[in-house]
């Protein structure tokens, strides 16, 4: 069957390869979106207001993972995914996590502005929770939707809200010339979401209903998830968190506009695999038969080479990319751009594997594999930081995913989607293009050793 005829089926693959192409292009206009509004605002704002923003986006992010019960994975993967009940009981404790995750930051703010010797964080930590407690309030038709792989009115309406958060942040931060612009413009794109979304998603309202079987159902399943996304945080926000300590806020402003360049592709993945995996697995996994094995093979090997040349690209063009797209004051950055680049394409190889756990049910297994993996993380961070710096603490984050590559092999292999041919022939691409791109920006590089 041509690729033409499956995009245009209705089987599982075919909602799946629809459902990549509609996230994957709707990510991309975001990042081209965010990627203007970057350029405006670092013209508009100074170094270390992204530094500052840094640090809100760490502890909120920290909050909301740290607190994240599994509700959307819970709704995929449940037979009762599409029972009333159990959808407005899961949305029930989202609203009250919601509310907690707010008066959280408003406690936490002081101490936070405290040990990163930053004290507006005490008015900027308050106001950006809002957005927390907005996100509780989003409806869970968009994890039935998820469910379903019905993702293209999500995935506009999502879009859609990103972009009027983004011109609202653009038009206020030039209006104030401060951090405020930012914060403003995120709890504004919150409520766009959440308007968005309860307009023009099909379905019934959400309302407050805790039935016990679901209420337990959901705990029993979520724990995990609590845990895991716990670990989640160290690997996604561990960097930032600990740079903290060790940079000024202008050098940790500069270190994040290099990484959220170079980040790109492997968000990109994470948002598709975090939306097709669980439903593929659940339905039709690559064991049932040998041409699910086949599709799902086709589907790896597209995602994982379309990435890699992503992040080839992002590698390349860093150097240039950045005098070209920023002033002297970033220049910095093009070194943590092409550094992050190169660690990220280590990661792209097992993305596909993790949501195998979580579509049979074992949340347990997903959680001790995260664990491991983020432990190794921290450790290797943390030591290559305090040994050379930040070039020291990105080789430590190469080394802790190279050394847990096998616990992710392990889950693979237990749960029957593991595909060695799919690693065998990328991790030779990803080796050989990591040489080339050191070998290509090994001036840029020197710059980050101490």
């Amino acid at each position: 069957m041509t690729l033409f005829a499956t995009l245009n089926g209705s089987g599982l693959f075919a909602r799946a390869l629809r459902g990549s192409a509609f996230t994957g292009g709707a990510y991309a206009i975001t990042q081209v979106m965010r990627l203007a509004s970057n350029l405006v605002l670092t013209r508009l704002l100074y170094p270390e207001a992204f530094g500052v923003m840094a640090l809100v986006s760490v502890v909120l992010v920290g909050l909301a993972l740290f607190s994240d019960v599994g509700i959307g994975p819970a709704i995929s993967q449940s037979a009762r995914g599409d029972d009333r009940d159990f959808l407005n009981t899961a949305w029930t404790i989202n609203v009250v996590r919601g509310i907690i995750l707010w008066l959280l930051a408003i406690v936490l703010a002081w101490p936070a502005g405290h040990f990163y010797d930053v004290p507006e964080l005490m008015w900027y930590l308050p106001a950006a929770g809002l957005t927390l407690l907005i996100s509780g309030f989003n409806p869970t038709r968009i994890d039935t939707a998820n469910r379903h792989l019905l993702l293209g009115r999500v995935t506009a309406l999502d879009l859609l809200s990103q972009i009027i958060g983004i011109v609202v942040m653009v038009l206020l931060s030039w209006a104030l010339h401060s951090v405020w612009g930012l914060i403003l413009g995120s709890i504004v794109g919150a409520l766009a979401k959440l308007g968005l979304m309860m307009a023009f998603l099909p379905g019934e309202a959400n309302r407050f209903r805790w039935e016990p079987a679901a209420g337990r159902q959901l705990i029993h399943f979520g724990k995990w998830i609590l845990l895991s996304t716990t670990c989640t945080f160290v690997m996604s926000q561990g960097d930032k968190a600990i740079l903290g300590a060790y940079l000024s806020l202008e050098e940790l402003g500069i270190y994040n506009i290099g990484f959220f360049l170079a980040s790109f592709p492997i968000l990109l993945g994470g948002a598709v695999t975090g939306r097709i995996m669980i439903p593929l697995y659940r339905d039709r996994h690559p064991a049932a038969s040998v041409e699910n094995a086949r599709a799902l093979r086709q589907l790896r090997f597209g995602l994982t080479g379309g990435l890699l040349v992503l992040l080839g690209i992002m590698a390349f063009v860093g150097v240039p990319l950045v005098h070209l797209l920023y002033d002297d004051r970033y220049a910095g950055a093009d070194p943590v751009l092409v550094a992050v680049a190169c660690v990220q394409m280590l990661m792209v190889l097992s993305l596909t594997y993790d949501h195998a756990a979580l579509a049979a049910g074992s949340a347990r297994t997903y959680f001790f594999v995260l664990a491991a993996r983020a432990a190794a993380h921290t450790i290797a961070f943390i030591v290559g930081v305090q040994a050379a710096g930040v070039a020291g603490a990105l080789l430590g984050q190469a080394a802790a995913i190279i050394v847990t590559y096998p616990l992710v092999i392990l889950l693979a292999r237990r749960y029957r989607v593991w595909d060695g041919l799919h690693d065998a022939i990328f991790g030779t691409v990803v080796a050989a293009l990591i040489l080339v791109v050191v070998e290509w920006n090994q001036a840029s590089l020197a710059t980050l050793w101490p």
